[in-house]
């Protein structure tokens, strides 16, 4: 199955902006639907983008507008630029993979280890 490592994560002002990536190794995303997800101290782990297969994108409420997500299926990379950051995008964010499903639910098969963003 697939791997991931996300990186990108840090400190940022308000107001800021961050780039995360996720690099898979394994089997090429080109197979999976993928998505980030963040989880707040105390709070249940939140959907925040997925991408199909074929590119489409979907977003959160909280972040639409904000944040954009994309993929590079040859180097096996997916991103997750993030713009205009507010503290209550203070999370560990992840990389996830499904084979089956494309959605902003919590339940891929396959996730990364996480990645600290704290906006202040």
């Amino acid at each position: 199955h697939v791997q991931l490592v996300e990186s990108g994560g840090g400190s940022v002002q308000v107001g800021g902006s961050l780039r995360l990536s996720c690099v898979a190794s394994g089997h090429s995303i080109s197979r999976y639907y993928m998505g980030w997800f963040r989880q707040g101290p105390g709070k249940e782990r939140e959907g925040v983008a997925a991408i199909h297969r074929d590119g489409r994108t979907k977003y959160g409420d909280r972040v639409k507008g904000r944040f954009t997500i994309s993929k590079d299926d040859s180097e096996g990379i997916l991103s997750l630029q993030m713009g205009s950051l507010k503290p209550e995008d203070t999370a560990t964010y992840y990389c996830a993979a499904d084979p089956q499903w494309w959605h902003l639910k919590a339940n891929y098969n396959y996730w990364g280890h996480g990645t600290q963003v704290t906006v202040s």
